[in-house]
């Protein structure tokens, strides 16, 4: 399994009281969680599918072995973890968000959300 972060503080988007901010994502929870507690994040800043990290976090997360992604795969990797139950590629994981909009849109049966 893999830890993904994401660039989310280069937009206004993750501008939050000062601070820039990424997504941090896993298909496997407890490797979430470990990596969080390794940057001494809290658990209660568990966002149900991802972490909110500071800059400097983001930073040691890369040293830690985080996979660098961008603010978009981030989101079509969390949009297809909640259809298919794992994040995928991030090579193709914008690709397979626009499938997924295009089935979604034409009436066509697609892959059921999962509660």
């Amino acid at each position: 399994m893999t830890v993904y972060i994401d660039d989310m503080y280069r937009y206004a988007i993750g501008q939050f009281k000062g601070m820039k901010m990424s997504h941090m994502i896993s298909d496997d929870e407890d490797e979430l969680h470990d990596m969080a507690m390794r940057l001494s994040l809290r658990r209660a800043w568990h966002q149900g599918d991802h972490y909110d990290v500071p800059l400097d976090a983001r930073e040691k997360a890369i040293r830690f072995g985080a996979i660098v992604i961008s603010y978009r795969q981030a989101s079509a990797m969390r949009r297809r973890q909640v259809v298919e139950g794992a994040c995928g590629d991030p090579a193709e994981a914008v690709a397979w968000l626009r499938r997924w909009f295009a089935t979604r849109n034409s009436g066509l049966s697609a892959a059921p959300e999962r509660p």
